[in-house]
């Protein structure tokens, strides 16, 4: 079923939020009083999901202590220990364990809150077989600790092409969820490797999508970003 399972992501080094990354795995970092993963999580749950694959590399021994404790979705643990892939290498080494269909991919390191329905139970909505990856983005105004200017454009079928290409219309960020189908990995590179190479390739297939996020997203950094997020939080909930 479309949606039953995700990939989370937590084996980054979180060099931007050193020193605290130093002895925590940045996933486990604490913002508004439970960590960063957990965050993710409820928005997992929110959408039912079922299986939850957790890569892991820095501090594995933490986040795998961490899965551990979670029984809703189910956990399983991706071992990153021997090398760092990127976001896409860490998804492709996973895919055995995701399933033949359409699964969600959620960082670890940021979150957002819904304003209604559940952002990932609307992506699930409006996937269609005319998409290999469909990704959730937000206006810029309405994020905390993102200090880009948008980074992909929305055409009105909902294709989406780099903003950086598509001058005079409104630019989106990406907020660090998505639903992928495995075919996109279809001849991906082996080992390391960002996503970006796979958007890139559906771009120019007319296969990448995006969907506008009813909502804020909340970009959790750095340790000066901690206490933003924790700042509009306290403000708006």
């Amino acid at each position: 079923m479309i949606g039953d399972a995700a990939m989370v992501l937590a084996a980054g080094f979180g060099h931007r939020m050193r020193p605290l990354t130093l002895n925590t795995p940045k996933p486990l970092i604490k913002v508004a009083g439970k960590p960063l993963i957990e965050h993710g999580f409820d928005r997992l749950r929110a959408a039912a999901v079922k299986l939850a694959v957790v890569n892991a590399h820095h501090l594995a021994d933490q986040i795998e202590a961490w899965c551990a404790t979670v029984t809703n979705p189910r956990v399983s643990v991706s071992d990153e220990r021997d090398c760092i892939l990127d976001t896409g290498g860490g998804i492709a080494r996973a895919l055995p364990k995701l399933g033949i269909d359409p699964f969600y991919v959620v960082n670890s390191d940021s979150f957002w809150i819904d304003s209604g329905a559940s952002a990932l139970t609307r992506l699930r909505a409006a996937w269609t077989d005319e998409m290999d990856c469909l990704l959730l983005l937000c206006d810029p105004a309405q994020t905390t600790g993102y200090d880009g200017t948008g980074d992909f454009a929305i055409a009105a079928d909902g294709r989406l092409a780099r903003a950086s290409q598509s001058p005079g219309l409104p630019a989106f960020a990406y907020i660090g969820g998505y639903l992928v189908h495995p075919r996109l990995f279809n001849d991906a590179p082996q080992g390391a490797f960002s996503m970006n190479l796979l958007w890139d390739r559906a771009i120019a297939r007319g296969r990448l999508f995006g969907l506008a996020h009813h909502g804020h997203w909340l970009h959790v950094g750095t340790p000066a970003a901690i206490t933003a997020a924790e700042d509009w939080l306290q403000r708006n909930l």
